[in-house]
């Protein structure tokens, strides 16, 4: 993975509007894509939990935004939770790993939104979604084991901090 994205790409972020839900559905159904990510919602292929979880998204102060590449919906990025508790999230298409995007989207997330410290979790063997975060300067500050919905087991996870 890059620090930056292949050339002649152009990532971007914009608001999430309604016509993006069904390519994030989508998304978030693809097998590889939810094992790596390991946690997931408990049915990923629930179209009405999904439904319900974007309008509530959508309604609270988290900062979500759509990750464009040259224009294409290729993933969301989006920063959560009550303050001084805040979370980082992104999602980005499993096509386009590998490229810089998911670094790139959330470098232009933590612009955007100034406020430290911020929060990422990843599975321990998720190595992409570690570095992405170590790249973004995020630093390991615990490990621990939670249960992944989406391995059907516990497994490990590492907890990294931005505080500047």
């Amino acid at each position: 993975m890059s620090d930056t994205p292949d050339i002649g790409i152009e990532v971007a972020l914009r608001a999430v509007h309604d016509s993006d839900l069904p390519v994030f559905f989508r998304q978030t159904n693809d097998p590889e894509s939810l094992r790596m990510a390991a946690f997931t919602h408990k049915d990923p292929t629930d179209r009405d939990a999904f439904d319900a979880h974007w309008k509530r998204v959508r309604a609270s102060s988290a900062v979500n935004r759509t990750v464009l590449v040259d224009g294409d919906v290729v993933g969301s990025v989006a920063v959560y939770g009550e303050p001084g508790e805040r979370e980082v999230t992104y999602w980005i298409d499993r096509t386009y790993w590998g490229r810089g995007i998911a670094t790139a989207a959330l470098r232009a997330l933590l612009v955007a939104v100034p406020e430290r410290p911020l929060y990422g979790r990843a599975a321990a063997d998720n190595l992409g979604s570690l570095r992405v975060l170590e790249k973004c300067g995020f630093v390991v500050t615990e490990r621990a084991r939670g249960f992944a919905n989406a391995r059907g087991a516990e497994i490990d996870e590492v907890v990294l901090v931005l505080r500047e």
